[in-house]
This record gives structure tokens, C-alpha cells and sequence, in this order.
């Protein structure tokens, strides 16, 4: 295993993660004519839906479905929350829950090319949403506020 999975394992054991039920809801980013929005269901059974789609006018031009599973211990050796993530409709890319000195949730795969970690938090009534390697070298953020109507 890689140091920083370790670091986050071993984190984990230590904390215990919950759901974000925080991101609930539709949010959405705009600057002049492109767009991003990203919508996350309420919590049931342990789960937690969510989609985002971007583009340009009425253009689409990425989207991806996502899941946020918070496992029973026996589910998933040493996973407790994990995100699912498949970019527009490819294979399932597992994240899992790691700890983090920066506020939110953070999720890590490290094999993965990019991103390795994925950040959601909240400042005020605002959700925000990192990509990055593993480190937060080369980030790719958005700022959304709720989305209305």
C-alpha cells in the first residue's frame, strides 16, 4: 500500500465518517454561458445518489453519475464511506473516505491517474468541490450556489 492510503487507513480507524448529507440538493455554477450543476439525493438506506453534467449554452458537454455508499464494517474490509464515480457512463472509479485537515470530505484512489482525491465542503450556504492528485497539486475547483427552480 501507498503512504497516503495508509495515512487515510489508519485515520479512519480514528474518526468515524458519516454521510454528507450536507450536499443534498441541486447546485449549480455559472460563468457567462457555461454551466455546471451537480445534485446529490437525501440519505436512505446508507446512500446517497448524485449527477453532474456540464457544458455550454444549451451544449452539453461532460456528465457523470455518482454514489456516496457509507458501508457496514463486514461490506468492505477497512472502506467505511466511499464514492463511486463513473465520467460519462464508463466503469465505476472507486474513491474511499479518508481524513483530512481541511473542512469537508475528502475521498482518495491514489491508482488512479486523475483526480486521486476528491474534496466537498460547505462555506456558508455555498457547496464547493475539489479535484486534485492526492497531494492538492494540480486542483480543478467549483463553487455552486443552490440551485433555484
Amino acid at each position: 500500500m501507498t503512504p497516503v492510503l495508509l495515512i487515510a487507513l489508519a485515520g479512519a480507524v480514528a474518526q468515524t465518517p458519516e454521510l454528507p448529507v450536507w450536499m443534498e440538493g441541486c447546485w449549480e455554477e455559472r460563468t457567462a454561458e457555461r454551466w455546471t450543476e451537480e445534485c446529490w439525493s437525501s440519505s436512505r438506506g446508507g446512500m446517497m445518489i448524485g449527477y453532474s453534467r456540464s457544458g455550454k449554452g444549451d451544449k452539453l458537454g461532460d456528465w457523470e453519475v455518482m454514489q456516496i455508499i457509507l458501508h457496514q464494517a463486514t461490506e468492505m474490509e477497512n472502506v467505511r464511506l466511499a464514492l463511486w464515480a463513473s465520467p460519462s457512463g464508463q466503469g465505476r472509479t472507486l474513491f474511499t473516505w479518508g481524513p483530512n485537515d481541511q473542512p469537508g470530505t475528502s475521498f482518495y484512489n491514489v491508482a488512479n491517474d486523475y483526480p486521486q482525491r476528491i474534496r466537498y465542503w460547505r462555506e456558508g450556504g455555498d457547496l464547493f468541490a475539489e479535484i486534485s492528485l492526492a497531494d492538492g497539486s494540480k486542483p480543478r475547483r467549483w463553487h455552486y450556489k443552490r440551485k433555484r427552480g
